[in-house]
């Protein structure tokens, strides 16, 4: 009988006998080594080999009899029958002609590989990795091995490894028999990522479901620091439509902390263990990978991607290992299985989340799904302490291991020191569907086990824990099947983090997308003391903007990427939809209190209507900042290919203060018109309404500031408590204004729209908009749904047949 099948030989077809990792390693080795996705070479030991073991121990009616009355729910009566279960298992002796031929295939691949070469020896059960249900870390792997004698334990030791508690477990909650599911076990190429980097990459994003980018993460050393969670790992963006058309550019990156780097150790008996070291400062400090590297990964996961989607006959994400080697600097694709979690949700349900109330802020990290959660705070610091969980409870930790994966079924929420989104906390507690907030660094000294917390990770990338049991709001609703009107609907827009899950929602685009957040939360620094650092006169403040910039040739290429990643992600979170950029449009107080910024602004009494806006692109103490700006949406629409982005000039005073502007603009490369660019202009001061004519000379369209025009309108700053009663973009006199500008618009074939806060707040008014004929209404995305019902409710009153559903428009 054949107990050895080369990868060469095997694929998805035959998981009953090589398991599901062995199947999808022999399916990319054989079909996709042609397309430059690199895989090791190695060898199934087959799920024969298993059974020929146990029959010959005579050790299936012994697994029968342990396995009688089992309640997986009793941790400790678990752990004692999984442990008796892998004694049995790995006190089997293996055949003689099932360990001649693991042998003799060894020895074909030291032949191939050198007689110095090391291998991976990974488990591959039967029922693992498939489309519906992933036993990801829940059998054991292990590396570096050589040595026919060690290559024969290990072999055995893996197949025992199917009785692992958290296997057991997981096999019992998805409704597969133990003894019908049996291990198969792959040898393969070493990678030596020890001495580089490895990671996890997936065809969408982990936490919305979108499915237009891949997301790389990695760290220093062996892969299993990720996948555990021990590490905050770097992670990347890919976003396909524009790679496919050859914008080869990394969409977005975040550098993560990297403190461990798990590295090979001499352990008992001179076998070869693991061991985490600490992070150099230097390599902390930096990316582990390159962007051609990401853009690799990239490539990889696309076609792998593509390949297993074929195979299904329908969209298939792929969760996918890689490694590179520091002896050859190569990256290698060491696993790839569908993705379980996010791939699974509903298409076209939405559900959102709002917290009624806050409370004291007690820790944050990277946020996992988008829920909220209330319980009791269990610090588990040592495993033994496992046995004290109650359900319900909230589980905080350094970080969670498989083993665990019983206690965290029951859990309301998980918090961890460690871990980036590719983490084991964050892989459980997707598949769980619990809110999770990993990487926090400090949450076990933070909490303390008793006391009530609400773990909340629906507002935004960052995750929050608050002290108290508050309360929150949940709202569903079936975007797919909701009707577009004929006035478009779009969103307004400022944090990249919230993107990808504004995306999903039914609107015709972003109406405004600010980077005054970007730059004071993603980029910190005043532009001008990045050109300039050397004006600044504080030595500490020039050492924080040398630490911020690391990485970058100079100061102000950081600027330029930085914002360029900004409102990248948020084009292409709504790509091939427009989102239309407003150019900076901070005041004077606002620069002053980024890094630096008090150097290059001066002091005014009301900045409201003071230094801001197009009068600032121009001028000598501002023009040099402004073409950072160009050079972002440049390398947006040019390098990244989203040309969807239209951009748009804010508080623009003057026809001739706009013309300066457009000539700034072109002599930076963004003529409008050339390649498609639109340029629009906020109306927002009287000035445009009265001269619109003149203004729609010049610009492509027209956005209402209802906010800055309804100030200056009335005569009322809107920064001032005192007047704020006076504030009201309902006045007659606004209203008619915004009637001016519509009509004007119209008059002159222009696109008119409203981005201010007005349609939000007050659904009279979006309803008064929609009977007036304007082109657009952009609202807040927690408003968005509603609005739409109230402009689809006019529309039809008013005779107007819906453009159609989302999928036919």
């Amino acid at each position: 009988m054949e107990f050895i099948r080369w990868f060469a030989d095997v694929g998805t077809a035959d998981i009953a006998q090589v398991g599901g990792k062995n199947a999808s390693l022999g399916e990319m080795y054989r079909e996709l080594s042609r397309q430059g996705v690199r895989v090791p070479n190695g060898f199934a030991v087959t799920a024969d080999a298993f059974r020929r073991t146990l029959d010959e121990a005579g050790a299936w009616a012994r697994l029968r009899e342990l396995f009688q009355g089992l309640d997986t729910r009793d941790v400790d009566e678990l752990a004692r029958r999984a442990a008796r279960a892998r004694d049995i298992v790995y006190g089997a002796t293996l055949p003689v002609e099932v360990a001649d031929q693991i042998t003799s295939a060894h020895g074909r691949l030291l032949e191939q590989y050198g007689a110095d070469a090391s291998f991976a020896v990974r488990s591959s059960a039967t029922a693992e990795d498939l489309p519906t249900a992933s036993f990801a870390g829940q059998h054991e792997s292990f590396l570096n091995i050589s040595g026919e004698a060690r290559l024969l334990d290990t072999v055995r030791r893996c197949f025992a490894s199917l009785f692992k508690d958290r296997a057991m477990s997981y096999r019992v909650e998805h409704g597969l028999d133990h003894l019908k599911v049996f291990q198969s076990v792959g040898v393969m190429k070493m990678v030596r990522s020890d001495r580089a980097a490895a990671g996890v990459a997936f065809t969408l994003d982990t936490e919305s479901g979108f499915r237009d980018v891949v997301l790389v993460t990695g760290a220093w050393g062996l892969g299993e620091n990720v996948v555990q969670g021990t590490v905050d790992p770097d992670e990347f963006y890919v976003f396909k439509p524009t790679f496919v058309q050859g914008h080869r550019t990394v969409l977005r990156r975040r550098i993560g902390s990297k403190d461990l780097r798990m590295v090979y150790a001499t352990g008992a008996a001179g076998r070869e263990t693991v061991r985490n070291v600490p992070t150099s400062p230097r390599d902390r400090e930096r990316f582990c990978i390159g962007d051609e590297q990401v853009l690799e990964l990239a490539d990889a996961a696309m076609r792998i991607e593509e390949h297993y989607s074929r195979k299904a006959g329908r969209p298939m994400p792929m969760d996918i290992e890689w490694a590179q080697d520091g002896m050859d600097g190569q990256i290698y694709i060491v696993q790839a299985r569908p993705e379980t979690v996010a791939s699974q949700r509903p298409v076209g349900l939405v559900e959102q989340h709002r917290l009624q109330t806050r409370g004291e802020k007690l820790a944050n990290g990277r946020a996992v799904g988008s829920g909220i959660a209330s319980g009791k705070v269990r610090v588990i610091d040592d495993v033994s302490q496992l046995a004290d969980f109650r359900p319900g409870e909230v589980l905080v930790a350094d970080s969670t291991m498989p083993d665990w994966g019983t206690v965290m079924k029951s859990a309301a929420a998980v918090v961890t020191n460690r871990g980036g989104r590719t983490c084991h906390a964050a892989i459980v507690a997707r598949e769980l569907g619990i809110p999770a907030v990993v990487g926090s660094e400090n949450a076990t000294a933070r909490l303390r086990t008793g006391d009530e917390v609400t773990v909340s990770c629906a507002e935004g990338a960052v995750g929050h824990v608050y002290a108290g049991s508050l309360s929150w709001s949940t709202t569903t609703t079936d975007v797919a099947r909701l009707p577009r009107p004929q006035t478009r609907v779009m969103v307004n827009v400022g944090n990249p983090d919230l993107a990808f899950q504004t995306g999903l929602l039914p609107a015709d685009g972003v109406g405004l997308a600010r980077m005054e957040f970007i730059v004071a939360e993603h980029i910190q620094a005043h532009p001008m003391a990045l050109l300039h650092p050397e004006k600044i006169d504080d030595v500490a403040i020039r050492e924080r903007i040398v630490h911020l910039t690391r990485g970058y040739e100079r100061p102000a290429d950081y600027f330029v990427h930085q914002l360029a990643e900004g409102v990248g992600t948020i084009a292409a979170a709504f790509y091939p939809r427009p989102v239309i950029v407003r150019m900076s449009d901070f005041k004077t107080n606002e620069y002053a209190s980024l890094l630096g910024g008090r150097w290059f602004e001066p002091h005014e009494e009301n900045p409201m209507i003071g230094f801001r806006g197009a009068s600032r692109y121009t001028h000598p103490a501002y023009a040099g900042g402004f073409a950072l700006e160009c050079a972002a949406m440049r390398r947006v629409r040019e390098d990244m290919g989203l040309v969807n982005v239209q951009l748009m000039i804010p508080f623009c005073r003057r026809v001739q203060e706009a013309e300066r502007v457009l000539q700034a603009m072109a002599a930076q490369g963004l003529e409008r018109g050339v390649g498609g660019l639109q340029i629009l202009v906020m109306c927002e001061i009287p000035n445009n309404v009265l001269q619109i004519d003149a203004f729609s000379r010049l610009f492509d369209g027209f956005s209402i500031g209802s906010n800055d025009l309804t100030q200056l309108v009335l005569g009322v700053d809107r920064d001032s408590e005192l007047v704020a009663f006076d504030f009201d973009e309902r006045d007659e006199g606004v209203k008619a204004m915004i009637e001016q500008a519509v009509v004007g618009g119209r008059r002159n074939g222009r696109h008119v729209g409203i981005c201010g806060q007005a349609p939000s707040d007050y659904p009279e008014v979006a309803r008064w908009l929609v009977e007036l004929g304007i082109d657009s209404i952009s609202v807040t995305p927690d408003t968005l749904l509603q609005v739409l019902r109230e402009v689809l409710e006019v529309e039809q009153r008013l005779g107007r047949s819906p453009r159609g559903t989302p999928e036919r428009t």
